[in-house]
């Protein structure tokens, strides 16, 4: 079994709470038993999680030399010139380790995402930017160590796609799911 989740803000990708924390967990989202997500979101990101009950599927798409694309849309303080957003697509030296190289381009305007619950904070004097980052890896909390490293701050990070199959906003409301076909999977794995 293979589900798609729009996991929401807030929310830790496991069903474990961690003592002490504030975070919700996804045992509230009455998913299947036995599945487990591939891969994680921070309980402050949002998007697309997979969870899957095959493990020969969850080490195809979590193994680094199969350098799936994960996309994110990223939202940062300020907006990038050309210069900060070929540092990222270079790649950055964070914590002592180089990221892979990845596709960095700003988006003309804000994307078609529902809102945010509770929403960023707004600041008049301090313009935004949403990028979108294409990465072939996941470290931990990678994307905003990027996107500070280079000066823009993330102030919502959403993951659309891994592969080529991109979440449908329209489809899957934060906190729903839904089990994956035949195509779907070989979305997942197709390249361009």
């Amino acid at each position: 079994m293979l589900i798609a989740l729009n996991k929401p803000y807030g929310m830790l990708s496991q069903f474990t709470p961690e003592p002490g924390s504030r975070w919700r967990t996804l045992a509230e989202l009455d998913l299947p038993p036995e599945v487990y997500p591939i891969g994680r979101l921070d309980a402050d990101s949002e998007g697309l999680l997979l969870l899957s009950d095959e493990r020969a599927l969850t080490t195809r798409l979590l193994d680094p030399a199969h350098g799936h694309v994960r996309e994110y849309w990223v939202q940062v303080e300020r907006i990038p010139d050309a210069a900060s957003l070929q540092r990222l697509a270079a790649g950055l030296v964070i914590r002592g380790r180089r990221t892979r190289p990845c596709r960095a381009r700003l988006l003309p305007g804000p994307p078609p995402l529902p809102p945010r619950d509770p929403p960023i904070r707004f600041r008049k004097n301090v313009p935004d930017g949403w990028l979108s980052l294409e990465l072939t890896e996941g470290r931990n909390r990678q994307v905003r160590r990027m996107t500070a490293a280079i000066g823009h701050p993330t102030l919502r990070l959403v993951r659309i796609r891994i592969g080529q199959w991109q979440l449908a906003f329209a489809d899957l409301a934060p906190g729903e799911w839904r089990e994956l076909g035949t195509a779907d999977r070989e979305r997942l794995f197709r390249t361009r």
